[in-house]
């Protein structure tokens, strides 16, 4: 699949354990498709490989979007995902793009300044959180306007995505701070109508 960068990272779904069980993430995720969202990080932590490849490979051949895989580059690579989203503490990026085929996209997380080296050579940034969050535990002090601000003027051209605490209302401060889109969990898989939640995102940002 070759994919373009600025029309997936528009409005991304990241999964989360917490949220969804697995045995509904896939339609769970085609709601949100429905919704609006344009791409789907498959984000799954206490998922063994072997069934994280599985739910991969399915929700791959549900979805018209592009799906990422958090985390591990050989279950993206194996399931033929569109690409893989690595943390700080994951493989190195530079090290992911030398076994990555041509057209795989690569994202970084990005939660500061001090994370920014690392995430060079990225295709994308995952920059948060936007505002606190709770589907992830480790995920530093807000950021907000000024701070997602100051990462996009350290990336050098490479987009930026927001994540963490984003809302339907924070899509054009995000999109006038220099960011591409957002990146979204709670703020859609914690509503009852997951295809509703996404378009409010959608709408949001076409105002």
């Amino acid at each position: 699949m070759t994919v373009n960068v600025a029309e997936a990272l528009g409005l991304m779904l990241v999964t989360d354990d917490r949220l969804v069980m697995r045995d509904d993430l896939v339609e769970r995720c085609r709601a949100a498709v429905r919704g609006g969202v344009t791409s789907v990080q498959l984000r799954l932590k206490t998922c063994p490989p072997r069934e994280l490849a599985a739910l991969a490979r399915e929700l791959i051949g549900a979805v018209p979007v592009p799906v990422l895989v958090n985390d591990r580059l050989d279950v993206a690579l194996a399931v033929g995902a569109a690409g893989v989203h690595l943390g700080p503490d994951d493989l190195p990026v530079r090290l992911a793009r030398r076994a990555a085929p041509p057209g795989f996209l690569l994202g970084a997380s990005v939660g500061g300044e001090s994370e920014t080296d690392l995430a060079r050579g990225a295709d994308y940034w995952g920059v948060g959180p936007w505002r606190a969050t709770r589907t992830k535990d480790d995920a530093g002090p807000a950021l907000g306007d000024r701070g997602f601000r100051r990462i996009v003027s350290l990336a050098g051209g490479i987009p930026c995505v927001a994540i963490g605490g984003v809302m339907p209302e924070d899509v054009l401060d995000v999109r006038a701070a220099g960011g591409v889109g957002v990146a979204v969990v709670s703020g859609i898989l914690g509503d009852s109508d997951v295809e509703q939640a996404a378009r409010r995102y959608r709408v949001s940002g076409e105002q």
